[in-house]
């Protein structure tokens, strides 16, 4: 029996694994944005087991990991099936001047919500600065994260 080839399925394969670096923000999109002082991640998790989403903070490292669990019905036959499954992860680089040991998550409607406020020593602050007799108040700030 003769194997066929499809040059369309094979364009498809490499299109794939061109794309693999950008498979996870194609499965968990985020929005990034800064609210006062705090950062929040917004990242779309639609599907996943609740009890499956670890987030970590390791060094400056935050990794988000959660698993869609894949249907099983018997006896079905599939005419789509696109929606991925399994276990996804999404890594970050995280700037210094956050409190990462204050970080909040939340998980509502397929999204998840992580609340990174910025650290203390990291915000604007007023310094007095005294020269002789008279004082005078100057601002210093940190560069932000």
């Amino acid at each position: 029996m003769a194997t066929r080839y499809d040059p369309f399925q094979e364009m498809d394969r490499l299109f794939g694994q061109m794309l693999a670096s950008d498979r996870a923000s194609a499965i968990m999109p985020m929005d990034l944005f800064r609210s006062g002082d705090h950062y929040v991640l917004n990242v779309d998790l639609p599907g996943v087991d609740p009890g499956t989403i670890d987030v970590n903070v390791e060094d400056r490292t935050l990794t988000i990991r959660a698993q869609r669990t894949p249907r099983t019905e018997q006896d079905v036959q599939w005419l789509a099936k696109e929606r991925p499954s399994g276990t996804y992860a999404r890594q970050f680089t995280v700037g210094r001047g956050l409190a990462l040991d204050a970080m909040a998550a939340t998980y509502t409607d397929g999204v998840l919500t992580l609340t990174i406020p910025v650290a203390e020593e990291a915000k604007p602050r007023r310094i007095e600065v005294q020269h002789g007799e008279h004082a005078a108040t100057i601002e210093a700030t940190h560069a932000k994260a």
